[in-house]
């Protein structure tokens, strides 16, 4: 779970770097918009990788980023599904890391490993 959580942070942020280079370097349309492009993915793949750190370590609040993480990712790997040539098996391989990754997080077992406590439910010393 935290492995698929850290890919997806690498994923962004090797994007981010290629988007940066790539407008510093490159010549695309709009240079601007790739370098704050790839400035953004870096950002946001700091998120899942952070998350990943906090699962590795049990942290109970790692989980709702590691979620949201999962969350983003399904319409993009929807959108990957729904496009042409190489874009396809990229959609293909997020979808099932994001469903994996998902489902990884929602069993009963994760969260009683990662110490949340159910609404309703009281603490064995309390």
């Amino acid at each position: 779970m935290a492995g698929l959580t850290a890919l997806e942070g690498v994923a962004l942020v090797v994007g981010g770097l290629y988007m940066l280079v790539m407008g510093l370097l490159g010549r695309p349309e709009s240079p601007q918009q790739a370098e704050m492009g790839g400035l953004t993915l870096i950002a946001l793949g700091l998120i899942p990788l952070i998350a990943a750190r906090g699962l590795l370590l049990r942290r109970s609040w790692s989980r709702g980023p590691a979620l949201i993480t999962q969350i983003i990712a399904l319409p993009v790997a929807w959108t990957l599904l729904r496009s042409h040539g190489v874009l396809i098996p990229t959609g293909i391989v997020l979808a099932a890391v994001v469903i994996t990754a998902f489902y990884q997080l929602v069993r009963p077992t994760t969260i009683e490993e990662l110490g949340i406590r159910r609404p309703g439910t009281t603490t064995p010393d309390a």
